[in-house]
């Protein structure tokens, strides 16, 4: 079954410009190569949510479970919380449409 993983996070003040070149250089490439089909990125402009929202699927939990527990994924995640905080993500089956 299919699962997204939905990971919400804000970015750090005063390093808006380096967070984004690593999100675009870095983070989306390599989660790609790991096998995490990134599908959604939300911004939130107003309001009181996390900033950003990255959705992305993968073809189960299990092939997911994997990757998370690789040690690419943990550096990537260790790199990302450079730049972000409030960092939290879940695992559900994936549906058609938004879901949050």
């Amino acid at each position: 079954m299919t699962v997204k993983l939905i990971m919400t996070w804000d970015i750090l003040p005063n390093l808006e410009q380096e967070y984004f070149e690593f999100v675009i250089g870095d983070f989306l490439p390599e989660i790609k190569q790991l096998g995490i089909r990134p599908v959604d990125l939300w911004y939130t402009m107003y309001g009181d949510q996390s900033q950003i929202m990255v959705v992305a699927k993968t073809q189960s939990q299990a092939s997911l479970n994997v990757v998370m527990a690789s040690k690419e994924w943990l550096l990537l995640i260790e790199n990302l919380l450079k730049f972000v905080e409030n960092f939290s993500f879940k695992v559900i089956p994936a549906q058609t449409g938004f879901q949050l």
